[in-house]
This record gives C-alpha cells, sequence and structure tokens, in this order.
C-alpha cells in the first residue's frame, strides 16, 4: 500500500517502510510549455472580460490577447511546424510530440479567439456604444450623410495610396505581406459573356460546390495600407463619438479599383507566416549583413495561419487555402473585424478620461538625489531601483553623467531591446565623439528587434564606439553597464545591473529591479564580463555574479539543493522566487525534490509555467501565482531563506532552458540590509495580492483569488502609492544610508559567499 499524502509504503498493518522512489521526470508531472502560454493568454483576455474595470483598459487588454497571439504563431506553432514537416519527433518535457503539440494547440486557440470575438461582440463594442463610442461595424450601415463623406474621404485620402492587384497569366500572385490586411475579390470582366448571377459562394463554413473551370471568375487584391489610419472618424447620427476601419471604407469602394470589371465578391483575409530566423552563424562571414539577409525571407516565410471573414466566397476561400498551403486547421474563420489589435488605437482615443485608468508618473527613487552627483550617492551605498514605480531617469543619467564627465575613462554596456529614439545611444555616441572609451554590445538577435538593433549598431559604429553584435550561437540578454572612472584614490568602476532591458520607453510600463554598485568585486566581475564578451578571456573563478550559460543554473540548482538539505535535517526552509516563465525541466526537478524535502516554495510566474502543483509527495509545498495588471510584470527576484540568513538575487533570466543554456544572462546578489528588507516586502506584497494574482489549481487552471471577506490588495496599485510617498520623504532616507564594504571573499561555484 501507499500513503497518498506521503508517498511512502506501508504495509498491511500501517507501518511504514522505504520511501517510494518518485520518478520527478515523468512528464505527467509537467505541463507542456506552448499549452501554458495559451493559459497565459487567457489571464489577460480575463482582464478584458472583467467588468469592473474602466472600459478603456478592457479594450487595451482585448487589443494585447491579439498581439501575443500573432508573436505565438510566428514563433511557437511555426517552430512546432518545422519540427512536423523534418518528421522530428521527440517528446517534450510533458510526453508530446510535436505533431500532438501541433493537435492539442489546434482545439485552444481556435476556442481562443472564439472568445475574443465573443467578448469584442458581445461586451466591447455594446459598452463603446453606450460610452459614446459607435465602432460602424458594415459599410452597408452608413446613412447617406455618412456615405457621403466615407466616399469623399476614399477620394481624398485613401484612392491614391492604394494599388490594385489582378492575378492572370502574366501578372503571377503577388507577395502578401506577414501579417498585413488585404481585401481579396473575385471579378468578371464587364463584357464577358458570363452571367453573375448566384456567382456568390456564401459562407466560407458551408460545404463546397463543384465549379466549371472554364467558368472561373478572376482573382484581384487589394492591400490595406498600413502607412494609413486603420480608424477613422466620420459623422455621427447622434451624440457618439463614430468611427470606421480602413478595410470597411476600402470594401465600399473597391468598384472603384476595378473599372472594367464587376465584383462578384471581396472580403479582407490576413495570413501569418513563420518569423523565425534561421542563421548559419558559424558559416556567416558578416552575421550583421546575415541578419539583414534574412530579415528579407521573413516576409516569405511558410503560411501557417489564414485570418478569413466567416462569410467569406466559398470559392475565394478555396482559392486562398491552394495558394497558401493551409488546411482548414490552420484557417480561422473571424466573426468581426481581423486584427484586434487595432483596439490599442481605440483605447487611446482622445478624451473619455472616465473610461481610462489614470496614468502614472514615475516617482524620485527612494534612495536617490537628482541634485546629488550620480557617482557620489553611488558611492555612499548600494542603490535598488523599482521601474516603472520609480523613474528609470536615473539610468539615463548616468551613462549621460559619464558620457560628458573628464574624470570617466570608459563605458560598457550591453543592449538588448532599446527605444526608437533612444537617450542612451545618444549619450554613448556623445561619449565616443568626445574620446571615451566605448564598447558596446548590440545583440542582433534580439527577435522582432533585429532591423531597430542593426540600425543602431550602424549609428554607434559611425559615432566611433567599438560594437560587438555577441556571441556565436548564443543570445546576449544580459543586462549590464559599466562607467570607469578615475578618482583621487584610483581607478573606480561603477556598475548597473537590471532585470529589465535599457528601453527608456517599456520602462515605463514594464515592472522591473535595477542595482547600482560601485563594489570593487561586482566591478571586477563586470569588468570580466566584457572581456569575455569582446574576447576570449574567461575568468577562472567569479567574485559575486553569475552567469549563463555555464554557471548559473548549476547556481541555482545548488541554491535549491541547499534549501532541501536544510529542510531534511529539520531546520526551516524558503524559496520565493519571481520571473516571467518556468519551463526548464532541471530546475522543476529541484524544485520537485525540495517540496518533496518539505521547502515551502512560492512562485511568482507572469506566463509560462510547465510545473504542476499539489501533487502528493513532489509539489504539495509550492504555490504558483500569475499577476496580470496594468503593468507588465517583468522582474526577476530570487530569495532563498538560508537558515535565516536571507539572500537575495535578481537577473535577467527566467527559469527556461533558452536563458540558463543557450543565452548570456546575468545574476547578481543584493547585500545592502536596506535593500534586502525593500526586496522581501515586495515579494511579500505580491504575495499577498488578491485582486490581480491567479491562483494556479492541481487541474492547471488558473483562477483568481477569493477575497471576501479580506480587504482588497492589488499590488501594482500598492507600490504606486508607496512610490509617492517616498518620494516625499526621499531627503530623510539618503542623510540615513550605509556604507557597504568594498571587498568580500570570493566564491567558488558550489559555495555562497557573504559579507
Amino acid at each position: 500500500m501507499t500513503d497518498s499524502k506521503t508517498g511512502r509504503k506501508t504495509d498491511k498493518r500501517g507501518g511504514k517502510k522505504e520511501p517510494q522512489k518518485i520518478d520527478f521526470r515523468s512528464p505527467r508531472y509537467y505541463t507542456n510549455r506552448e499549452l501554458s502560454w495559451i493559459k497565459f493568454n487567457e489571464r489577460v483576455l480575463s482582464e478584458a472580460r472583467d467588468k469592473t474595470l474602466p472600459l478603456f483598459e478592457r479594450v487595451k487588454m482585448l487589443g494585447i490577447t491579439a498581439s501575443n497571439l500573432d508573436e505565438f504563431f510566428m514563433v511557437r506553432v511555426a517552430s512546432l511546424k518545422d519540427m512536423v514537416n523534418v518528421e522530428y519527433t521527440k517528446k517534450d518535457i510533458a510526453g508530446l510530440t510535436a505533431a500532438q503539440q501541433l493537435a492539442e494547440l489546434n482545439g485552444v486557440t481556435h476556442d481562443f479567439v472564439n472568445l475574443q470575438y465573443s467578448t469584442y461582440n458581445r461586451s466591447i463594442l455594446p459598452l463603446l456604444k453606450q460610452n459614446g463610442i459607435t465602432v460602424v461595424t458594415h459599410h452597408e450601415d452608413l446613412v447617406p450623410e455618412q456615405a457621403e463623406y466615407v466616399d469623399r474621404y476614399f477620394e481624398e485620402h485613401v484612392y491614391p495610396v492604394l494599388t490594385p492587384m489582378a492575378v492572370d497569366s502574366s501578372r503571377p500572385f503577388p507577395l502578401v505581406r506577414n501579417k498585413s490586411l488585404n481585401i481579396g475579390a473575385l471579378v468578371y470582366p464587364k463584357d464577358a459573356a458570363h452571367s453573375l448571377r448566384n456567382r456568390s459562394g456564401g459562407k466560407a463554413k458551408e460545404e463546397k460546390e463543384n465549379n466549371n473551370d472554364s467558368d472561373k471568375p478572376e482573382f484581384a487584391l487589394v492591400q490595406v495600407p498600413d502607412v494609413l489610419p486603420r480608424i477613422i472618424r466620420i459623422p455621427a447620427t447622434d451624440d457618439n463619438y463614430t468611427v470606421i476601419l480602413l478595410e470597411e471604407l476600402i470594401e465600399r469602394n473597391i468598384e472603384r479599383l476595378f473599372l472594367n470589371y464587376n465584383i462578384v465578391c471581396a472580403h479582407p483575409f490576413r495570413i501569418m507566416r513563420n518569423a523565425d530566423l534561421t542563421i548559419d552563424e558559424d558559416e556567416a562571414e558578416d552575421l550583421l549583413k546575415e541578419i539583414e539577409r534574412q530579415l528579407k525571407r521573413r516576409q516569405w516565410g511558410e503560411v501557417i495561419r489564414l485570418d478569413v471573414e466567416e462569410s467569406m466566397d466559398r470559392n475565394l476561400l478555396r482559392l486562398l487555402r491552394d495558394e497558401f498551403q493551409v488546411d482548414d486547421a490552420e484557417t480561422y474563420y473571424i466573426n468581426g473585424p481581423l486584427d484586434l489589435t487595432f483596439l490599442s488605437k481605440v483605447a487611446s482615443l482622445p478624451g473619455f478620461e472616465n473610461l481610462k485608468i489614470k496614468g502614472w508618473t514615475p516617482q524620485a527613487p527612494k534612495y536617490m538625489n537628482p541634485e546629488e552627483n550620480i557617482f557620489e550617492q553611488i558611492r555612499n551605498g548600494d542603490i535598488l531601483l523599482q521601474h516603472p514605480y520609480e523613474s528609470f531617469e536615473p539610468v539615463v543619467n548616468f551613462i549621460r553623467t559619464a558620457a560628458r564627465d573628464k574624470d570617466v575613462l570608459a563605458i560598457k554596456m550591453t543592449l538588448y531591446r532599446v527605444s526608437g529614439n533612444s537617450p542612451i545611444i545618444a549619450a554613448l555616441a556623445y561619449a565616443a565623439e568626445n574620446g571615451k572609451q566605448v564598447s558596446v554590445l548590440v545583440e542582433l538577435k534580439a527577435r522582432f528587434d533585429e532591423e531597430h538593433n542593426i540600425n543602431w549598431a550602424k549609428t554607434l559604429e559611425k559615432a566611433g564606439c567599438h560594437v560587438i553584435y555577441g556571441l556565436v550561437g548564443l543570445k546576449t540578454h544580459s543586462k549590464i553597464a559599466l562607467v570607469v572612472r578615475r578618482e583621487a584614490e584610483g581607478i573606480r568602476r561603477y556598475v548597473h545591473l537590471g532585470t529589465g532591458n535599457y528601453n527608456d520607453t517599456t520602462a515605463k510600463f514594464y515592472t522591473d529591479m535595477g542595482l547600482f554598485t560601485c563594489s570593487e568585486p561586482i566591478g571586477e566581475d563586470a569588468t570580466a564580463v566584457f572581456n569575455m564578451l569582446s574576447g576570449y578571456s574567461e575568468p577562472v573563478t567569479w567574485n559575486k555574479l553569475s552567469l549563463a550559460p555555464l554557471w548559473l543554473k548549476d547556481r541555482f540548482i545548488y541554491l535549491i539543493g541547499r534549501e532541501a538539505e536544510n529542510a531534511r535535517h529539520g531546520r526551516e526552509a524558503r524559496i520565493v522566487a519571481k520571473m516571467n516563465s518556468v519551463c526548464d525541466p532541471d530546475i522543476i526537478e529541484a524544485l520537485y525534490k525540495a517540496s518533496a524535502a518539505g521547502v515551502k516554495i512560492d512562485l511568482i510566474v507572469r506566463g509560462i509555467c510547465c510545473l504542476k502543483v499539489g501533487i502528493p509527495g513532489v509539489s504539495e509545498n509550492i504555490t504558483v501565482r500569475s499577476i496580470v495588471g496594468f503593468f507588465l510584470e517583468h522582474s526577476r527576484i530570487f530569495w532563498f531563506y538560508n537558515e535565516g540568513n536571507d539572500e537575495f538575487y535578481m537577473g535577467s533570466a527566467d527559469w527556461m532552458p533558452r536563458n540558463l543554456d543557450r543565452r548570456v544572462e546575468i545574476m547578481f546578489p543584493v547585500e545592502r540590509e536596506e535593500l534586502k528588507e525593500d526586496l522581501r516586502h515586495f515579494l511579500q506584497v505580491e504575495l499577498d495580492d488578491n485582486t490581480k494574482a491567479h491562483m494556479l489549481q492541481p487541474n492547471g487552471d488558473y483562477i483568481k483569488i477569493d477575497k471576501r471577506g479580506k480587504k482588497p490588495l492589488n499590488s501594482q496599485k500598492f507600490f504606486c502609492r508607496e512610490a509617492k510617498d517616498n518620494a516625499n520623504k526621499r531627503k530623510d532616507v539618503i542623510s540615513e544610508r550605509v556604507f557597504i564594504p568594498e571587498k568580500a571573499p570570493k566564491e567558488n561555484d558550489n559555495e555562497s559567499s557573504t559579507l
């Protein structure tokens, strides 16, 4: 017999025998990564369906689910299709082959899209109208005054931009660009003898009828230009703010584009292509040029999804599916406007302040004074930054000040994603032009930012910076900046380490952490990091930093194992970890073993989580919660109890194979006691969140916490209020800083060092 709670074998009299050996790698203990991601997007969709939220926040969330799903198809679904095409049959950690994953995803993604449009049609549209915003869903519904305005707008603003494209023996099927919105039409020459009666094939979901090839209509296409606004305001029949979508306006006037033809039918459609780049870095002579070449090929990637109107003519549908080589499972029949990402524009319409969440202005950091010299402040003690509750401006100011400071000798940074008009790029270029040594690693392989980063790399090179394009076979995802300064006491190194990108735009709505320090051990490690990235120098040991792909996973497993060992000896043991995703099988196995040993483990995971909770003898001591709110949760924080000698770490890596095995990542300790207390407090507030937190259940579902009888706690609102309070008393806090010792004992790969 086996005790279901303990997993131990017992005899018939209840006597305990040896513990039953548990296979912690059993597929039944894991959730498929892709299906877990769908669960995450469902949590975002649940925000769009939350009636307690302001309407425009719900509209924005629905638009986010659409952009999320687009990227998921272009990368993850595309990758699975590639595996199926090459007959790759290896199973994932949940025991599914690529073909089985695609089959399961087919069902859940179709259900998800149906729920998106049910939310849009049954909830969002009626509520918009109730609140003074009318979206014209069919151009046939326009009243004469509106129709006249729309036709005039088409003539003056849209018609000159459009390029109608016919397909015949001399004009091949045109390139349909990834994610572009298009209108496909079936047309007949006006002088043709064909009868136009009954040419329309009815709804796309109906059965197809046989069609005589000699009676075939011609196909024509119009791309909906993305250089024009998709939402167009038109005269209202009441007091409402009335808009129509650009594709409806074009469809209404499509006969103007084919003057010598009769239009049988016209319907919008949209395709999704495989957008994952395949780069042989070993064979590429110039990585920048190779990525530029591959980016052009992205528009020709295999079509993996076709979106069509639910009412599309079945003959037109057949033609599109044949051309793009998609089957019914890859075709999505849409009851509403294709591509809901336009909703972000609706959510930002001017006015309607009563329908929006009040905007947040990041506050002055708790431990900083903008009027003091930033280097002096860092010398006074390590500084913790909490974005976007606190401003990202000190990070920008750190680089700007270094660029202008006559005593700064060198600036070194890693850049993964930066904003379109980046002040950090400008400061780095200024520093190089003024004779400072500037070395920048620009990661060209940052997905969907490749072209953007290529342009920045060229700009920095022209300014005289030494630009590195990353390491062969690895993405450099670490967030680190090093400033080398000449001072009276000698050379001093100032370091910024972060959990997020050096992007001043996303720093306003991504929750991330940053640390300023001039600790000598970390400064030495930072120098070693850049020497490793720029050349062939790799240190034998590290003082404080842990790097992937060589050491970081082992470090995490050691820290988790230490808590497990403490629990086995009857000591209190606890782990709290916050990140974006958990799907590395080695890490999950270590967590399962720690849970089985009695370690209390609380995980705060925004997105993918392949770990299961509540498994007897395996994960009974593990909780997983996901916070989805106004800001995008993005920080990575790790708290290990360590017999009461709490250790806190932050870093750029999630617990994913790509982060731990295929990227350059950095984890760094937080050692100043005040800052450790801040992180302890931060994590505890998120654990207490009962408004935006979704709890993972043993069956794999996520449910909102029941807060009946409890005081509501929204962690993001709490931190906003707290940041305001801290900013008001900032001067008092600054006067109480504690100096951090410069030197600390070194650690090896298996042992921790403490001050």
